[in-house]
């Protein structure tokens, strides 16, 4: 490829861009040639080629005599046109997210849509080029999970556009904040309470709590097992809350922690309550190298009732996640919003109540 090529591409990116994120808005003039020739630094053919593409692509207009403009591309999704729903997933072969697609891609198929899959590994920076590479596309909907929700993120103003093009979304198992959009969640807070709850009535007095801090599942399940303590009047012993972020997911940090709680002889803890199945798992090889037996030494909860807690030697008390039906009904409320043309203030969000799935990973305490 040419140097000359390769500079072209750049500033078609670039435009493409800043249209994707909200920057340039429809009807919007854009950079005259000559400041775009300053600003990238190339010659007034390479721009015109550029800018030619993206003309031709739909991208931009021109208006003889006043320059260039941004296109309404929305006018280009119009129900039935495209027939192509997007879903953006932290991951897509791991742990429950088979189920979520498969509900929602399940749906859609039978009503005539394809789907066009993403993942942003719980990568900020990835969810950009996701996002990046599914809005390019002439999709008529959006399902979503946000990634890393419990920290300020600087993709907002993909999604802003996403409203601007008339475009609609849906955000699953979490959502911003700052955008109050359409979601669809399980009560996370109410599972962090009853997993808990469930716990104390068993008699355990000293329960670690393991919590995710950057997404918003966790921040919620670590506020409904704070608030059952208090409902029972029982105090938090000092350091029993473990709390870890993606990147110290599996390069033993937690399972460092957990150890050094589990090492005290005086007053070891006697339950544990895990952000999810995947992080009791990799408790239980813990509990495993220290000899310490489920539920005789150590009960252990876990949150999403996925495969893994029934793959376990003892099976995992867990709090109950609708993964299919997540899927499904994302994929319904996409729907009824591009054909009713209803916005997201119009549909009430969805949250699954929390359900607690006993198990044998827990007992009562012993005497």
């Amino acid at each position: 490829m040419s140097k000359k090529t390769k500079k072209y591409e750049q500033i078609k990116e670039a435009i493409k861009s800043s249209i994707l994120e909200g920057k340039i808005v429809p009807h919007q003039k854009i950079s005259s040639e000559n400041e775009l020739v300053k600003e990238f630094r190339v010659s007034r053919h390479t721009v015109r080629q550029a800018i030619g593409e993206l003309v031709n692509e739909g991208w931009l207009y021109r208006q003889q005599g006043k320059g260039t403009f941004c296109a309404e591309r929305h006018q280009n999704h119009r129900p039935g046109n495209n027939k192509t729903i997007a879903i953006i997933t932290t991951y897509i072969s791991d742990y429950i997210f088979p189920s979520i697609i498969r509900g929602a891609e399940s749906y859609l198929s039978s009503k005539g849509y394809s789907v066009l899959l993403a993942s942003t590994n719980n990568q900020i920076e990835q969810e950009t080029r996701c996002l990046q590479k599914v809005l390019a596309q002439p999709i008529e909907g959006l399902i979503v999970e946000p990634t890393k929700s419990a920290i300020s993120n600087p993709n907002l103003n993909y999604y802003l556009n996403l409203e601007l093009n008339r475009i609609p979304y849906v955000m699953i198992n979490a959502y911003y904040p700052e955008l109050s959009p359409l979601s669809i969640t399980v009560d996370d807070e109410g599972g962090g309470y009853v997993a808990t709850e469930h716990l104390i009535q068993l008699g355990h007095r000293r329960i670690i709590g393991v919590f995710k801090r950057d997404d918003l599942q966790g921040v919620k399940r670590m506020k409904g097992f704070v608030r059952a303590h208090r409902a029972f009047q029982l105090p938090i012993q000092p350091g029993m809350i473990v709390s870890f972020d993606t990147k110290e997911k599996y390069d033993g940090t937690l399972k460092k922690a957990v150890r050094h709680l589990l090492s005290s002889k005086r007053e070891r803890p006697t339950a544990i309550f895990c952000y999810n199945d995947e992080i009791a798992l990799q408790l239980f090889e813990v509990l495993r190298e220290m000899r310490l037996k489920v539920p005789e030494d150590i009960s252990i909860v876990g949150f999403d009732d996925s495969q893994l807690a029934e793959a376990t030697e003892i099976k995992l008390t867990t709090v109950k996640h609708p993964k299919m039906f997540m899927g499904e009904d994302a994929a319904k409320l996409i729907l009824e919003m591009i054909h009713s043309k209803k916005q997201i203030t119009d549909i009430t969000p969805i949250v699954y109540p929390a359900e607690l799935v006993i198990r044998k990973s827990t007992a009562s305490v012993k005497d």
